[in-house]
């Protein structure tokens, strides 16, 4: 079914209803017509923002990959209007996901994310009768900033739609429509049920209160319920990251810009000459955003360079306080497959709540050394990770050129009697071990990902996504390493598998002090 235009498709002749002073009150009557007629189309809601909010959205993508802000402003109002027509936006890598209300917003620093969250808020307060939302921010100033936003577009022609006063913490329209402010605490959020939940500046977010988050949403009537993570990636290892990540497997949309998408077009610069130009490379001269070209300039001269493409860029968060910062899954991740020429290890750590690891290496003649793939499991069994292991190895028992495994692990449990390593070499599994510290595991991985000579002897395998992730995530405490003696963090995610890692290099640098126990 082919729908009528909204009225604010021209721009032009709302202006000249507004100035004709003739008939100044036919067009203010026609004006506030227009205002609260709801957008139809993708282009009726950007004219509708650039008319009534004097906000031009961004809507050109100029990175692979990338989204435009109108692209989430697009979806996040859709998405309670049922179908979406081909024609009325541009298709989403992951198109298939454009259904969901629940978003992802990875976004570079001024790139207007936090501002076009309060329109989408005005917007659904105003067009989505009796829909409830809720601001959540990574702290208190985060929140009123993104309320502060609707609040000042309130100003602007949209009080008559309130149903009582603007309020610190909140306001209600006279449709129904709520909007209230929450704290960063997880009493603030629990017991809520809203529609819409907009949490802004996600990276800052109390575990606790982010987990209660999640359980606020509740659909009603023809409004779906949904959660929108906003905010930069600022570290490879906090939430936004392990959000990006899950998004992918879950099908949430994720819409992510960066200084490109929401910079001001180029035009009368020597290019030459430009400190923007090696990112750049003739971006910004097709762009259509509106950050000033001068202060980008200036804030890529007071950053480093991990900082600007963490928070400008959105290349990939900062590495600074990452262990293996080195680690690039453009060179060190690469398909590796069993070669039977070549002699296997394993690798193991041992747990039960946190992840029971097993990991298959071989190194070849040149010392490269290849991480064919990988065996995570929690709150199971040494018997059945036995069996996992057995059943996953690609040759023989006796073909094994070493199981390395943790130290700790040959020590007698209180309630057993026994140790791991007994209980495997029952098992079958010969396990061998030498102590060692946790700094000399590390340094050894960090040599193998790069030496002093500038050359890579690991790759890894795609199919080892666990140990791929831990490479990136170890890190040390927010506080830097010089806080905790040069030791990473112990987060219970990350640091498994790079413990099965280090008692592989330890055992395989060092065979002359790996120790046998035979039983």
């Amino acid at each position: 079914m082919t729908e009528t235009l909204h009225p604010c498709a021209e721009v032009g002749a709302i202006r000249l209803w507004r100035n004709d002073s003739p008939t100044s009150a036919k067009a203010g009557s026609i004006y506030d017509m227009l205002r609260r007629t709801r957008p139809r189309t993708r282009q009726d809601l950007k004219n509708y923002v650039k008319v009534f909010l004097g906000i031009d959205v961004p809507d050109v993508r100029m990175c692979p990959e990338h989204s435009s802000p109108m692209d989430y402003l697009w979806h996040s109002f859709a998405i309670d209007f049922g179908s979406v027509g081909a024609n009325d936006y541009s298709p989403l890598p992951n198109e298939s996901a454009i259904r969901m209300a629940d978003a992802v917003v990875w976004a570079n620093r001024g790139g207007g994310k936090t501002e076009l969250a309060a329109v989408a808020t005005l917007l659904d307060c105003l067009f989505k009768s009796g829909c409830q939302i809720r601001i959540l921010g990574g702290s208190g100033e985060q929140s009123s900033r993104m309320y502060e936003y609707l609040t000042a577009f309130l100003q602007r022609g949209f009080a008559s739609a309130l149903d009582g006063p603007i309020r610190k913490g909140g306001c209600r329209f006279a449709n129904g429509a709520a909007v209230e402010v929450l704290t960063q605490s997880a009493t603030s959020v629990r017991g809520q049920h809203v529609q819409k939940l907009r949490c802004d500046e996600v990276e800052l977010f109390d575990e606790d209160v982010f987990a209660a988050a999640k359980f606020t949403t509740l659909s009603k009537e023809n409004l779906t319920a949904g959660i929108e993570l906003i905010s930069t990636m600022h570290r490879p290892y906090g939430i936004m990251q392990r959000e990006v990540a899950a998004a992918a497997k879950t099908g949430v949309p994720v819409f992510k810009w960066c200084l490109w998408e929401t910079i001001e077009k180029c035009t009368g610069r020597n290019c030459s000459q430009c400190p923007l130009w090696s990112d750049c490379r003739g971006r910004a001269e097709h762009a259509a955003g509106y950050l000033r070209i001068d202060d980008a300039i200036a804030q890529m001269r007071r950053s480093s360079r991990s900082g600007w493409e963490a928070e400008m860029l959105c290349i990939r968060p900062s590495l600074e306080n990452v262990v293996f910062s080195e680690f690039d899954p453009a060179v060190h991740v690469k398909p590796v497959d069993y070669d039977p020429n070549l002699p296997l290890y394993r690798t193991l750590d041992f747990g039960f709540v946190n992840p029971f690891v097993c990991l298959w290496i071989q190194v070849d003649g040149d010392g490269m050394v290849r991480i064919i793939d990988e065996y995570l499991r929690s709150r199971a069994t040494i018997d059945v990770h036995a069996k996992e292991i057995e059943s996953r190895t690609p040759c023989p028992e006796e073909r094994i050129a070493a199981t390395f495994c943790d130290p700790a692990g040959a020590a007698a449990g209180d309630i057993t009697g026994t140790s791991v390593v007994r209980e495997l070499r029952g098992l079958g599994i010969a396990t061998r071990y030498r102590r060692s510290g946790i700094v000399e595991g590390i340094e050894l991985i960090r040599r193998a990902i790069r030496s002093g000579d500038g050359r890579s002897s690991l790759l890894v395998s795609p199919r080892c996504c666990r140990l791929i992730e831990a490479m990136q995530c170890y890190h040390y405490p927010d506080d830097g390493p010089a806080a905790s003696g040069e030791l990473p963090l112990k987060d219970g995610v990350h640091d498994h598998p790079i413990d099965a890692l280090r008692y592989f290099f330890i055992g395989h640098q060092h065979p002359p002090k790996t120790t046998t126990r035979p039983y």
